[in-house]
């Protein structure tokens, strides 16, 4: 072999060398500094706007998308009237209990509803936040008011940050319809996850909305 060829092997040697560590260390520095989820959705408070009583829908202003604050009146019912009560029945307000924007409306002015029929779904788009599923086995190194990095799916070139508002006191499956079992119906013993809050400090000028998928990093 020429030194030239030797020389050549040497570098590669060396570069081989220089990214294998620098590959270790940030593979260290991530696991000793940092706890990672994609498991991880943005969410928010979903208010359900139902009819209050039995009747027509003569009013209805609940249009996708639109702002209200709170206690605005979004809608009117002309109440069935009450067996041995007037034979006109009432006009009843149908109100917003908190401040939001319509993200979705199944109302049908000049229809007949029924009390408790859900007719919109509202949600304050200025008061969201993330909930990230962190691992049972890293739950532990987790503390209220450590500060996060969020990366949002649909922002792949941003990264948002937050700080740790609460930690669950229940693991997601506890609240499951079917929990992890066998067929023998024994328990199946399966890593759990434990739901954690995090504040998104500010949207950065995008349209950030409940369901999106997130990256979360919580600084240890």
């Amino acid at each position: 072999m020429n030194m030239k060829r030797l020389a050549v092997l040497n570098v590669i040697i060396i570069l081989v060398l220089i990214g294998g560590g620098i590959a270790g260390y940030y593979y260290y520095d991530q696991s000793v500094n940092y706890i990672k989820t994609d498991n991880a959705i943005v969410a928010g408070e979903q208010v359900t706007i139902a009819a209050p009583a039995n009747g027509k829908l003569t009013k209805w202003k609940g249009d996708f998308g639109k702002k209200f604050d709170k206690d605005d009146e979004i809608g009117t019912i002309a109440a069935a009237p009450a067996p041995g009560g007037p034979a006109g029945g009432s006009k009843i307000k149908i109100t917003v209990p908190k401040d939001g924007t319509i993200v979705q409306q199944s109302a049908v002015e000049n229809s007949f509803v029924a009390a408790g029929t859900p007719l919109a779904r509202v949600y304050d788009l200025k008061k969201l936040w993330v909930t990230a599923n962190v691992k049972e086995t890293d739950i532990n190194d987790v503390k209220v008011d450590q500060k996060v990095d969020i990366y949002i799916d649909a922002y792949p070139d941003q990264t948002f940050k937050g700080v740790v508002k609460e930690i669950g006191l229940a693991t997601g499956n506890t609240f499951s319809l079917l929990p992890s079992s066998n067929n023998t119906g024994n328990y199946t013993k399966v890593t759990q996850v434990i739901p954690v809050k995090i504040s998104i400090d500010s949207s950065r000028g995008q349209d950030i909305v409940p369901g999106m998928n997130v990256n979360v990093r919580i600084h240890k």
